[in-house]
């Protein structure tokens, strides 16, 4: 039971981000290769623009490819993202691999480090990864 004040979470309510990339085609095959993405739903416009729900185990995110005349950008246009994705995963060493095999530069290998497992990686769309697990306590 919650105490005064407290608020009590809606399993029903979810965040899933959308991450604006150039060649979303491109993005959603290399989401699979990567991280055995699974396509949810996809809408490709007649100008080769794709949005995309895609899910990695029971996590979901969206992307969609860039439109300046919507405020949304890619890191590639931005030089740079404002945000980093951490995917918490059961073998973070054989998910990372599998992500730089596909094609994600290492920005820092898997190690362990402040309780995790963990390591980052920059898919070829710009967007930072941070994969991982936390640790058993006193390791």
């Amino acid at each position: 039971m919650p105490h005064p004040g407290q608020s009590v979470p809606d399993p029903k309510t979810a965040i899933a981000p959308i991450l604006s990339v150039r060649k979303g085609a491109k993005a959603i095959e290399f989401y699979k290769e990567a991280f055995g993405a699974t396509e949810l739903f996809r809408l490709d416009s007649d100008d080769g623009a794709v949005v995309a729900r895609l899910s990695v185990g029971t996590a979901e995110f969206w992307l969609a490819d860039e439109s300046p005349e919507h405020k949304n950008f890619s890191p590639e246009s931005l030089g740079g993202g404002s945000v980093r994705m951490v995917m918490t995963v059961e073998d973070p060493d054989a998910a990372f691999e599998r992500a730089v095999a596909a094609g994600a530069t290492v920005v820092r290998p898997v190690k362990n480090d402040y309780g995790w497992r963990l390591g980052r990686i920059v898919d070829p769309f710009g967007h930072h990864w941070e994969i991982g697990k936390p640790l058993p306590e006193g390791s």
